[in-house]
């Protein structure tokens, strides 16, 4: 079988299918498309491409998003050519969907199977941007947030079939696709992502251990869809209450998802300066091997996921297999795998100080969660262990290959 995937950031999503494919399967001849600019090493064939021009500086800006899109598709279909005119055909290809890539790859290859993975489509109504503005959009707001899926909808008119990792983001699609969307999570390692009683984290002069007071937050960026200027506030406040708190933040200091501040300052800067925590208890760590996050999941006293709603971050279910104890935001895709009280604890996310009050809880009782941070690593290893999910996955792939999955 050959299969060939395309991702801006490959391996990205498919990290864990590729690895359990090179482990347990042979014959299958794998490709990579993905950006010049992704300095990651996979280990299989690749082909680079890049945009020959940003997007139209004046452009109506509902058709931003279509535009890039179309640049990107273009620059792929640019790049496979050569391997195409040897006479390459892919028998399935597995494409993320929403960046353009895999826009014009059912017409470059006619023949192949298109397995498109995705992860969000958009509204402007009682979805992410909305829960954050407290108010609806305007039209031309409304406008822009439709058009945004426009390269959503060529996918989805294009695939053979599609994966979405979780019942909260399936349930964003259109209805008239989403029973050809598979609900199917790429998976958490939970042999790599397991507690150890002993586990120790040094930071600088500090060497913390379970036995302290220690409460983390993990996210790609330091922004308003991660609850970031919650997050701080919180701290700001539970440090003025408990003398031997420390606080670890996992993250760059950007923007993932969502808008930059109209100020110029990051949401970083913005929350220190308004909220001024004592930075001697408050620990910003940049972007850290996973090595370091799993033995911070070991140590802390609670994790704090804060999220609007939107794409669940895989961190949440690697805290959860770790057995961390899961503070998160009371938002559905939370909700799917956190039921207060059982899996883990459920604050809400636009009050710090409720998340405050709710941590004080737990740092003055943290035994009593012993049975709760149990219940979580249980949830994971019965639902979302990749021993169990990547044999599922690879069957969904030849079931689409050969044409059964119907």
């Amino acid at each position: 079988m050959r299969i060939l995937f395309m991702h801006n950031n490959f391996p990205g999503q498919y990290r864990r299918i590729l690895q359990y494919i090179k482990d347990n399967k042979t014959g299958i001849d794998m490709t990579a498309a993905t950006l010049v600019s992704n300095e990651q090493d996979f280990g299989i064939k690749r082909v680079n491409y890049k945009p020959h021009r940003k997007p139209t500086e004046k452009i109506h800006p509902a058709l931003f998003s279509t535009e890039k899109a179309v640049l990107m598709g273009q620059a792929a279909y640019k790049a496979l050519m050569p391997l195409e005119k040897k006479g390459y055909k892919p028998d399935i290809i597995l494409s993320h969907s929403g960046w353009g890539g895999n826009m014009f790859l059912k017409d470059q290859f006619p023949d192949a199977k298109l397995l498109t993975y995705y992860e969000w489509y958009y509204h402007s109504r009682f979805s992410d941007g909305d829960f954050l503005r407290g108010e609806p959009y305007d039209a031309n707001g409304q406008l822009r947030i439709r058009m945004k899926n426009t390269p959503i909808l060529q996918d989805l008119a294009a695939m053979d079939w599609g994966q979405s990792p979780t019942q909260f983001q399936h349930s964003k699609l259109p209805d008239i696709f989403k029973d050809k969307v598979s609900v199917l999570h790429d998976g958490v390692d939970t042999d790599y992502f397991a507690p150890l009683a002993k586990a120790k984290v040094t930071i600088g002069e500090h060497t913390f251990s379970a036995e302290d007071e220690v409460i983390t937050y993990v996210a790609r960026g330091m922004e308003p869809y991660r609850g970031f200027p919650q997050f701080i506030e919180m701290v700001s406040i539970l440090q003025k209450r408990r003398p031997n708190l420390h606080a670890v933040v996992l993250g760059n200091d950007r923007v993932a998802y969502g808008s930059e501040r109209a100020d110029g300052k990051s949401w970083k800067e913005h929350a220190l300066e308004t909220y001024q925590p004592d930075m001697s208890r408050l620990h910003f760590l940049g972007l850290q091997p996973l090595k370091v996050f799993r033995s911070l999941m070991q140590i802390t006293s609670a994790h704090v996921y804060l999220t609007v709603p939107f794409v669940l971050s895989w961190s949440m279910l690697e805290a959860m297999s770790t057995g961390a104890l899961i503070v998160g935001s009371d938002t559905d895709p939370v909700k799917e795998l956190i039921t207060d009280g059982e899996t883990g604890l459920l604050v809400p996310f636009h009050e710090p100080e409720a998340i405050a009050d709710k941590l004080d809880q737990v740092l003055d009782n943290k035994q009593e969660y012993a049975g709760i941070k149990k219940a979580a690593r249980d949830h994971i290893l019965a639902k979302y262990s990749v021993n169990d999910l990547l044999p599922q996955y690879w069957q969904l792939i030849e079931s689409v290959a050969n044409g059964s999955q119907k």
